[in-house]
């Protein structure tokens, strides 16, 4: 006989279903203690620290790929939270000091994980339509992002392509966009946003992952001045460019915090 409980959404959830997802738990939590040891992260080796044997692990992930989509998806969360703790330091109304607060708080981050940052963020899609791809598209860090970009667009309105300006590709890609973003509510004319979104991306992961993964002098790295550039340069494309000092002098003193 199963026993119930209610859960936060209003449904039941069975004794069974919840062993299952305290396994699910220790999955992640294991891959994770391994990332941070710098172990290798391999099914037999969570299967290890666990006590199980790899075939009993096939029960809750079927491959590795699993296993890293897994894990991938909940670092993000788990990072996300960190994220956004930094922004709701800051006034509702600061909209740009928020966003700020986000993307220096994903550098730190990333910079003091980087086996996490590098599974979560560089961990590359094989199949367009695969599951991670949803997964990606359900990122919590990203709709962050996104959100947060979408208050600062609603409040001050800054300039944004009209679709007819767009190459098809893109007008295609933020009609349907895969990426991590809402847009409901979000007027057809208005999709030109998303596009603004997907470059403001493109420049945090760029630097960042250079600063990561080592490939830019260590005196740069370490200063955070070429991640200050990206941001001064893209600033004025969020309608920023009379805030770039305060954002810049934001931007130092996190640095400086370490």
């Amino acid at each position: 006989m199963s026993i119930e409980v209610d859960t936060p959404s209003g449904t039941a959830q069975t004794r069974r279903e919840r062993q299952r997802e305290a396994t699910y738990a220790e999955i992640v939590r294991v891959s994770r203690d391994l990332l941070a040891e710098g172990a290798e992260l391999s099914l037999r080796a969570v299967a290890a620290r666990m006590g199980m044997t790899a075939p009993a692990l096939y029960r809750y992930v079927g491959n590795y790929q699993e296993l890293i989509d897994l894990v991938a998806f909940e670092i993000d969360r788990a990072a996300t939270e960190t994220f956004a703790a930094a922004a709701e330091a800051l006034p509702e109304d600061d909209y740009a000091g928020r966003l700020v607060a986000s993307t220096v708080e994903f550098r730190m981050w990333a910079l003091a994980n980087p086996r996490e940052f590098g599974l979560a963020f560089a961990n590359p899609v094989a199949e367009p339509k695969n599951a991670r791809r949803e997964m990606l598209t359900l990122s919590c860090s990203g709709h962050l992002c996104t959100d947060q970009m979408r208050a600062l667009w609603e409040h001050n309105h800054h300039p944004i392509p009209a679709l007819d300006d767009l190459p098809p590709a893109v007008r295609e890609a933020v009609l349907d966009p895969l990426i991590p973003a809402e847009v409901e509510g979000l007027a057809r004319e208005d999709r030109g946003l998303l596009w603004i979104y997907m470059q403001g991306w493109n420049v945090l992961y760029g630097v960042v992952a250079l600063e990561v993964f080592g490939h830019m002098d260590p005196r740069i790295i370490e200063s955070g001045e070429m991640f200050v550039e990206a941001v001064r340069a893209f600033a004025p494309k969020l309608g920023l460019a009379d805030d770039t000092d305060r954002l810049v002098a934001q931007i130092r003193e996190r640095i400086l915090r370490g």
